[in-house]
């Protein structure tokens, strides 16, 4: 079958990027041949220090692969060189963003989901 190595490495990316906690959207800004991608938050709440509609990665797919595993490494670093339990600790930081916001968004109204959902 033609380009199914190219549909498996789409959907390992697909899977790297969801464990990583974002998703692929299209690139909305300066692409003339739409051949680039955009990595976001998976949810409004995966990456709780960015903002809904961050674009933490804008290129190729091959660009995306390279840039993920950049943050794998810089992880498995943390985890050898730093702190062992770095992943512990990580997981209760961006739980602790995610109270803060919570709080925040209690405290002054409620805010949807509409910046969010432009990349659905």
């Amino acid at each position: 079958m033609a380009g199914w190595n190219a549909i498996k490495q789409i959907r390992a990316l697909e899977d790297r990027a969801h464990k990583l906690g974002m998703k692929f959207a299209p690139y909305r800004h300066d692409d003339y041949n739409a051949d680039n991608v955009a990595l976001v938050p998976c949810y409004p709440d995966s990456l709780p220090i960015y903002t809904r509609d961050a674009i933490l990665f804008a290129g190729s797919l091959e660009g995306a692969d390279k840039f993920m595993e950049g943050v794998l490494w810089a992880r498995e670093y943390d985890r050898m060189v730093v702190d062992r339990n770095i992943d512990a600790k990580r997981v209760r930081k961006e739980q602790d963003e995610r109270n803060k916001q919570l709080m925040k968004t209690l405290k002054d109204g409620v805010v949807t989901n509409k910046d969010y959902e432009q990349w659905d």
